[in-house]
C-alpha cells in the first residue's frame, strides 16, 4: 500500500517531468507540478486532477534561489512537506566546444546542476524531520559523452556524483538518492535535437531505434515507470544509483 506523500516534479510542464507527475499522483502522491512557466503546468495539473488525483501548478526558475525558497514555502503551505523530490528541469544550448558561448555553458549548469542543489536543499529538510524522502535526479546517457554537448555532458555527470554524495550523506535520516539516466526518449527536446542536425524528426527516431537493442526509442513513460519505483516504499534499500533506461546496456 502506497502512503501519500507530496513530490515535487521540476520541468513537469511537458515530455518526462510531466509524465512522471501524472505516474506519482496516479501512485497517490500529491505533487507540485513545476516549471518556468507557471501557465505551462495547466495541462499536467489538468490531467492529474481529471483523473481524481491532487496537484499544484508552481511557476519557479530553479536556479533562483529565492525562487527555489519561495516555491517550496508554496508547497508546504498547499499541499504538505514535501518528501519526494525528482529534480527534470532541463534546457539544452548544443553547440560544438569552440562555438560553444559562456551563457550556453552557464544556462545548461544553472539549470541542471545548480537547480537540482537549490531544489534538494530546500526540501531535504522536510525529509529528514520525516525521517523519509526520496530524490530522483534525472541523468542522461550523455553523461558518457555526446559530440556538441560539453555543456549538457558535464552537467548530467555532475549530476551524477550529486546524487552518490546525497545517498551517503542523507542515508541515516531515511532518505534515498538515485538518477535516472534516459537514452533516446521521444520529447520535444530530441525533436529539437533531430532540428539541429538538420534531421527529419521521424528518420531521427527510425535510426536511433535501429541502434537500440530493444529497436525502440523510449516514451516518457519509460521513465515514469522507474522514477514510480524509485520513490515506492520497497525501494528503500535502493540508494546512490544511476539507473540507465536506454534500451539497452551502457558503459
Amino acid at each position: 500500500m502506497t502512503e501519500p506523500r507530496t513530490a515535487i516534479v521540476t520541468g513537469a510542464a511537458r515530455g518526462i517531468g510531466a509524465a512522471v507527475a501524472q505516474r506519482l499522483a496516479a501512485d497517490g502522491h500529491r505533487v507540485a507540478v513545476v516549471d518556468l512557466d507557471e501557465q505551462a503546468c495547466s495541462g499536467t495539473v489538468d490531467a492529474i486532477t481529471a483523473a481524481g488525483g491532487s496537484a499544484l501548478a508552481v511557476g519557479a526558475d530553479v536556479s533562483s534561489e529565492s525562487d527555489v525558497t519561495a516555491a517550496v514555502d508554496r508547497v508546504v503551505a498547499d499541499l504538505g512537506a514535501p518528501t519526494i523530490v525528482v529534480n527534470n528541469a532541463g534546457v539544452l544550448r548544443d553547440n560544438l566546444l569552440f562555438k560553444m558561448s559562456v551563457d550556453d555553458w552557464d544556462t545548461v549548469m544553472g539549470v541542471h546542476l545548480r537547480g537540482s542543489f537549490l531544489v534538494t536543499k530546500a526540501a531535504q529538510k522536510h525529509m529528514v524531520e520525516a525521517s523519509w524522502g526520496r530524490v530522483v535526479n534525472l541523468s542522461s546517457t550523455s553523461a558518457l559523452g555526446n559530440r556538441g554537448q560539453a555543456n549538457y555532458s558535464a552537467a548530467k555527470a555532475g549530476l551524477q556524483g550529486f546524487t552518490k554524495t546525497l545517498a551517503i550523506e542523507l542515508g541515516k535520516f531515511g532518505v534515498t538518492a538515485n538518477a535516472i539516466a534516459p537514452g533516446f526518449i521521444q520529447t520535444d527536446m530530441t525533436a529539437a535535437t533531430a532540428e539541429r542536425v538538420g534531421v527529419p524528426f521521424d528518420d531521427f527516431i527510425k535510426y536511433s531505434a535501429e541502434q537500440i537493442p530493444v529497436q525502440r526509442v523510449g516514451q516518457p513513460e519509460d521513465i515514469a515507470h522507474t522514477a514510480s519505483f524509485l520513490v515506492s516504499e520497497g525501494a528503500g534499500f535502493v540508494s546512490g544509483q544511476v539507473i540507465y533506461v536506454a534500451g539497452g546496456p551502457k558503459d
